[in-house]
This record gives C-alpha cells, structure tokens and sequence, in this order.
C-alpha cells in the first residue's frame, strides 16, 4: 500500500493539531483507551468538548501553553492509503523544526484562519514549501464557523493566496483551496451541510486522490552504497553485493553503471531483496545490488547509470536553515554528511540571507543566526557527487554537522 507525506503547518492557533485530531477521529484511527484519556483531559481543562488537539500535542509544555513546539509524526491509513502526517510548529523560533518536517513531504497543508487571512507566517510557511519543492500545495480555510461560513471571505484568501502563488519560483503541481471547520469536522473527512455552496471534495477526499506516481523514477538513477555484503559461509563465500538504498531513480537487472569515485564501469548481475531477487529497484527501495565484475565500491561509494553521471563538485553553493544556537560565520568548517558520504566542508562566504516575509535578498550579512535562512559557498576537502536540488531533491540535499560536538547545525539544498 502506497504511502502519502504530508506537512502541516499554519500560524498560532490556527488549528493544526485539531484538523490532524479531526482527521484520525473521523477515520476511526484512535483506539477507545486513547478516546476515554481525551475526554478526561479535556473535562480537567473545563471544556465541554473533546479537544482532540490534546492528540498531537505530546509535550507537557505543548499541553500547558496549547501550541506545537516539535515535530510530531502521526500515522493513520484508509482503505486506499496509508498517511504519515507531519505535525510542525507555527513560531517563527521553530522555523528549522518546520524545514526538516517537511524535508520528506509531497504533500504540504498549509492552515489559514479564516479570521485572520494571510499573516506573517503563512509567508514563511509557504516559502518553506516553496524551497523544498513539495509538487503538492493544500491551502485549509480553517475556522469558517467564525466567519458565519462566507464564501466571500473564503474568495477573499483565495484571491489573496494567489498572489503569493504568483511570485514563486517553483510552482507546484497542484494547488488545492478548501473551506473547514476542524472543531465541527465540516469539509475535513465529511460533509455537514453547513458551507453548501463548495462544491469541491473534502479534505481527506482530496488526499485520497492524489496520484502518487513515483516522482522519483523519473529522476536519475542514484545508490548510495551503505554497506558491502561478503558473507563469512562455504555456501556464499563468493558473494559480494552492495547494500543501500535507492536514492533517486531506477535501476534494472543488465543496467551498465558506473561505481563513484573511482569511475570503473560494469554491469548489474542481480537485485536482491531478502531472498528474493527483483527484476527492477526503484527510489525508497532497499536492496542488495551484485554486479558483474569485481570493483572496487565501499561505503560511501555511489553506482549510478552510465549516461547520467552527476558532477563531481568540491565547491558548492547552497541555500542553508540554520539550525543552531551558535551563529554561523565565513571561514568555520563543518563536516558535510551527503547521503551515506562525509567530508570536511569550509564555509567560504555567506552570499546572502533571505527575508522571508518578502522574499528579499539582504547581502552583506557577516553571520547566519538560529532560523536563518540564506545562500553559501561551501568548499568540500574530498569531491561529492551530488545533483542539483531542483533536478533532483533526493540527490541536491545535505546536513552539516559540528564536528565537535555531533550537533547537527544546519540543512541544505544545492543551488550549483
């Protein structure tokens, strides 16, 4: 059964973590033990509803100020797919736990109240989705029961949101306006009636038919190896595969490759899954590839397709959200973690830092502070064979790390 990522975020109190609940509530995704906890909660904060909220938010601190302050991950599935929702803040302080919620997503659900229309955040939000080329955008109006459900309030955002539509430069594949109210569930899972002139599907109806139709197999051919398999046995002690995990791409059985850095060349004997052998490996596939001839591949190492080899870059120039207390200066080295690859990597030059309300370019900053979001040089001690994020996200993207201390600092999108 396929499986759909989806981001969510929104502003304070624009009713993430109560759409999500609504969803798993209506979908009869919460066990009847979590249900009776819920009601408890919800009668010791005085309410005399349900506040299904309470689901995601899992900190004490979430709980006690009602926002999100982490990425929370929530599971559910229909009879046509499963669903993995992540749950990401909407304070500007959060900004990087925003960025690496939805690093993986094809979905991104950006909330709006209905309200409030397009606030600072919803810039940001929808710039985050815009630098992580998420091919899907589903804009909510949430909390249309306070507006009296107008529709001219609904046209209002739409024709507002459009705007910003206008003015990115990527644009996503499909973008989807909808009416809520996720404390009345109208428009999330069902219908009641009450917004009778929206005649579009709902929320969950919209998400059930969204066509997964595996982007990344259209994207060059990428496997990092992770591990080389030379079992200790009589019975394989010929044996020698390539473990890891498609990138990006595809590759076939009989597929000529080329094994990265060293540039020697050969043929993919079999693809080996458990015990089974696969005729085909596609993106997100774990598998065990043995090629024909003996080369020499570790850890580190990538096969890719003759005909698609990417460029061997030892600097770069990369759109950056930094993620640490400490401010990020020119000439400090961090260690690059590029798929299953590390390298020692200098910060030649911080080209720009981005406002992102605006989409303005502030030049000549010395220094990228905590949520920053902004361009750098980078130079690398050993050559990565890495893609262009636009050409290929699974394959343009990567983590520096402070080789200190193991935090991890930073995330990044290659721009050349």
């Amino acid at each position: 059964m396929e499986v759909l990522r989806i981001a969510t975020s929104g502003s304070v109190d624009d009713g993430k973590s109560t759409l999500i609940g609504r969803l798993l509530y209506d979908t009869n995704s919460i066990p009847q033990d979590k249900m009776e906890a819920l009601h408890a909660a919800s009668k010791r904060k005085g309410l005399d509803f349900t506040d299904l909220s309470l689901l995601t938010d899992g900190l004490v601190a979430e709980r006690e100020q009602g926002i999100t302050i982490d990425v929370a991950h929530i599971y559910f599935s229909t009879p046509t797919r499963k669903y993995i929702i992540a749950d990401t803040p909407g304070h500007i302080e959060y900004t990087r736990n925003m960025v690496t919620g939805a690093s993986n997503a094809q979905v991104s659900l950006i909330l709006i109240d209905a309200r409030k229309g397009i606030v600072e955040q919803t810039h940001r939000h929808f710039f985050i989705a815009n630098l992580l080329r998420i091919p899907h955008l589903v804009v909510c109006v949430n909390k249309m029961d306070l507006v009296e459900y107008s529709e001219a309030r609904f046209n209002q955002i739409v024709e507002d949101f459009q705007q910003l539509l206008a003015s990115a430069s990527f644009k996503a594949q499909q973008v989807k306006f909808i009416p809520i109210s996720s404390l009345y569930g109208e428009n999330v899972a069902t219908r009641n009636g009450t917004i009778n002139w929206y005649n579009g599907p709902t929320l969950l109806d919209y998400l059930e038919q969204i066509d997964l139709d595996q982007e990344d197999s259209r994207h060059p051919a990428r496997f990092p190896i992770q591990s080389v398999i030379r079992p200790r046995t009589t019975e394989h002690h010929d044996f020698r595969g390539f473990a890891g995990k498609v990138a990006s791409g595809h590759f076939n059985v009989g597929d000529e490759i080329i094994s990265l850095p060293s540039g020697q060349k050969s043929r993919i004997k079999t693809i080996e899954q458990f015990e089974t052998q696969l005729p085909s490996a596609h993106a997100r596939e774990s598998v065990v590839i043995t090629l024909e001839d003996e080369i020499d591949s570790s850890r580190g190492n990538m096969l890719v397709k003759t005909g698609s080899v990417p460029e061997q870059r030892k600097e770069v120039t990369a759109n950056v959200c930094w993620m640490d207390q400490q401010k990020l200066v020119a000439g400090k080295t961090y260690l690059l973690q590029h798929g299953v690859n590390r390298v020692k990597a200098k910060v030649q030059q911080i080209n720009f830092v981005i406002d992102v309300t605006s989409n303005q370019h502030i030049e000549g900053k010395n220094d990228m502070g905590l949520n920053d979001i902004g361009s750098i040089t980078l130079k690398t001690a050993q050559p990565i064979f890495a893609d262009i994020y636009a050409e290929n996200p699974a394959n343009g993207s990567f983590i520096l790390i402070d080789e200190f201390n193991n935090t991890t600092v930073a995330v990044g999108t290659l721009i050349t």
